[in-house]
């Protein structure tokens, strides 16, 4: 069958055995479909990337090579590819069909979501993200739309989707021409933007981005052009969570004390001193009351308090020990998801 390039997919279009059903959605890398696998006759997400990105080479060897690598992904919390290829012209990307709604939808409906709902929702995408880290995988395009959420036994569960333009760390064929950026603007990476090389620290700033809208119900650079907008991610501060919160949401802001003073962390930090990868939520979710992430102002002055103490007492006072070891054997570090154990309120 024949397809007019730019033009949208009517319903019974067949493409490469799927047949569309209806538009998701659009976004600058293509449409989505909910289609039909005639051979199996299963629903399926139905992706096809926009004709400009379909005509150029590298962009086309780069999205086969590298869908392939991310159907390899087998975790709960990562949408399944069932397969990528090309019809006619057409670049498309067949993933499971979830039923329910994403991130991005969930914020502009509800507005900022309470602290322990957030942690709920992103620790399964982080568990997700170091799924992908663990096979050298990054993903690049972490954003609430890609963050779905389907109703299951009672609970939200979500899934991580658009792992089509993952990338390989450490990979030396060609990932991008020069100026290219591969992303959403409001969650991008600085290193992204300046061309320097992306890793999986790219995702845990894109995924604190994600985390500060959850808790705010506004991206962190909210600005009016798209230069403003890249400027600021490399060069401006950002404005506190609790601050922003009640600028958003009215006099009585949504995000604790606690999580507005942390939830700066993996965002200003420079990349060489941010997580390499999300680890998992530590402690039961029915625990989980706020997400604590300490800031670098937080490490300052707890530096200068201790040797305030020390100069005071001499040197006897100085603690020498290693920092405790996590389960694994490892030095403990700050995760970027972590929480705070609920206590028993004084009476």
């Amino acid at each position: 069958m024949s397809y007019v390039a730019g033009s949208e997919l009517a319903p019974g279009t067949t493409v490469a055995g799927y047949r569309i059903e209806a538009l998701i959605g659009r976004g600058g890398m293509g449409a989505v479909y909910r289609a039909e696998e005639e051979d199996l006759s299963r629903k399926v997400a139905l992706k096809v990337i926009a004709p400009e990105l379909a005509q150029d080479e590298r962009f086309r060897e780069r999205f086969l090579r590298e869908s392939k690598i991310a159907a390899s992904l087998d975790h709960p919390h990562v949408v399944p590819i069932y397969q990528a290829g090309e019809e006619e012209g057409l670049l498309f990307l067949a993933m499971r069909y979830v039923e329910g709604t994403d991130l991005a939808k969930l914020v502009a409906q509800e507005g900022a979501l309470e602290p322990r709902r957030t942690v709920e929702l992103l620790s399964q995408v982080a568990e997700a993200l170091d799924a992908a880290h663990e096979k050298g995988l990054v993903h690049r395009d972490v954003k609430p739309s890609n963050v779905l959420i389907a109703e299951a036994g009672g609970k939200e569960h979500c899934y991580l989707a658009d792992f089509g333009l993952t990338k390989r760390t450490g990979s030396l064929s060609g990932v991008t021409a020069a100026g290219d950026i591969v992303g959403t603007l409001e969650y991008v990476a600085p290193e992204q933007i300046t061309g320097d090389e992306v890793d999986s620290r790219s995702d845990v700033y894109s995924l604190a981005c994600v985390l500060y809208e959850c808790l705010t119900g506004s991206s962190p650079f909210p600005r009016a052009t798209d230069v403003a907008l890249l400027w600021a991610h490399v060069h401006e501060e950002l404005i506190p969570p609790r601050r922003e919160s009640a600028r958003v949401n009215g006099d009585r802001p949504r995000v604790g004390g606690r999580s507005a003073r942390r939830s700066r962390r993996e965002l200003r930090r420079p990349r060489h001193r941010r997580s390499g990868s999300p680890p998992p939520v530590r402690g039961s979710r029915r625990d989980r009351r706020a997400v604590t992430l300490p800031t670098d102002g937080d490490r300052v002055r707890a530096r200068r308090s201790r040797r305030g103490s020390v100069r005071a007492a001499g040197p006897a006072a100085a603690d020498t020990r290693a920092p405790p070891r996590d389960e694994a054997g490892s030095r403990s570090r700050s995760p970027l998801l972590a929480t705070r154990e609920s206590r028993p309120r004084p009476r």
